[in-house]
């Protein structure tokens, strides 16, 4: 059995003193997508920070390749390989598009090749190459969002972490961008998604975890969970 690239085991987290995570345990395989779906305020977003480091674990541990690395902040968890997309996509609105692509590079192991990885995100999302000159705040939210996973895309990540992909987006935008995400996976990619669209998300994913008040309610393939009654009701509309 393949050795999963994260593991988290017993997580938990919160606010001050306000517990929000309670035990939660996943694991992500190499080269493929897992999706961890819930309803508003459940914890997932939590979840990413928490296994990013951009929120301190008050419990459990996050292992990485192997590794444990529960304790980095997030700049050490990247020049690893893990990176995070975070919700509300977090770019330098006064800088232009090829600016914030050379923020994500800052890493070491993202020195080398810088080149190829740009012109990489370029074929990708060919309107950010038609728009590497414009500033990032005259964007619309898709194409902000294009931005923020290209500017991931150049440190070179092994597992990319995107929290709330579709969130406040166009239909036809959301697609676009859910057949970016199955390229990367198909060029290897690992790739953890928070999502709001299950049916979408379902559809591509190979893995799904369910967090219900912060606590792990179910997992399992998508098309198993789909078949759930108590799943399709809360989460599917069926």
């Amino acid at each position: 059995m393949t050795e999963p690239l994260l593991r988290v085991e017993g997580l938990e987290a919160g606010y001050g003193e306000v517990q929000v995570l309670w035990g939660i345990t996943l694991a992500a395989a190499p080269g493929q997508l897992t999706t961890i779906v819930g309803a508003n305020g459940v914890g997932k977003t939590t979840t990413l920070r928490a296994i990013a480091g951009s929120l301190r674990p008050w419990g459990g541990r996050v292992l990485f390749k192997g590794e444990d690395v529960t304790r980095l902040p997030p700049h050490d968890k990247a020049a690893r390989g893990l990176v995070l997309v975070p919700e509300g996509r977090q770019l330098f609105h006064t800088m232009t598009v090829e600016e914030n692509l050379q923020m994500g590079a800052y890493a070491r192991r993202a020195a080398r090749g810088y080149a190829n990885r740009l012109e990489h995100v370029y074929e990708l999302f060919p309107r950010l190459r038609e728009r590497r000159f414009q500033r990032a705040g005259t964007f619309s939210g898709g194409e902000q969002q294009m931005l923020a996973i290209a500017r991931g895309l150049m440190n070179d990540p092994e597992l990319i972490v995107i929290d709330e992909l579709s969130l406040g987006l166009a239909p036809l935008i959301v697609q676009e961008l859910f057949s970016k995400l199955e390229a990367l996976r198909r060029e290897g990619l690992t790739i953890v998604l928070v999502e709001q669209n299950v049916h979408l998300a379902f559809s591509l994913s190979d893995y799904a975890y369910v967090i219900a008040e912060g606590r792990l309610f179910t997992e399992g393939r998508p098309a198993a969970l789909e078949s759930q009654p108590e799943i399709r009701r809360a989460y599917l509309g069926l």
